[in-house]
């Protein structure tokens, strides 16, 4: 990771979370075709907006409202998490793989913990680093 965090492409949860949706995709390409509109969907939904809260958040004005953005991601995903947990009791996934995208998830979890944590303490700075290009616009 870059000394200096220009942009949330540089933020290392922002990278994770981003192949967590994509790891996402791939999987649920295996669901029953009558999950396309049910859990299919909503794992998908909640996959990307990890990543896309945290972008959303991170080119916000201000920390109060970059925390926002951080909490929804956080919420979307521990829906992300039950409906793992739920495609698993369907025999949709293996447990196997339910334990490894579980891993992930807590690691993305605990990453967002810590970037909210970082931005509460310097609340009143750059989002913790984060360099904004509106002033060039």
């Amino acid at each position: 990771m870059p000394s200096q965090i220009r942009s949330y492409r540089d933020l290392s949860v922002w990278q994770k979370s981003c192949d967590l949706a994509e790891e996402i995709y791939m999987l649920t390409r295996q669901f029953p075709k009558e999950e396309l509109y049910g859990l299919v969907s909503q794992m998908r939904r909640a996959a990307v907006s990890v990543p896309s809260n945290i972008a959303e958040g991170a080119e916000r004005e201000g920390a109060a409202e970059y925390l926002r953005f951080l909490s929804v991601a956080s919420g979307s995903l521990a829906e992300l998490q039950t409906q793992v947990e739920l495609a698993r009791r369907f025999n949709y996934i293996a447990a196997q793989q339910a334990e490894e995208l579980a891993l992930g998830i807590d690691e993305i979890g605990k990453m967002l913990y810590g970037l909210r944590k970082g931005l509460r303490e310097h609340r009143g700075g750059d989002h913790a680093g984060i360099e904004h290009r509106k002033a060039r616009q």
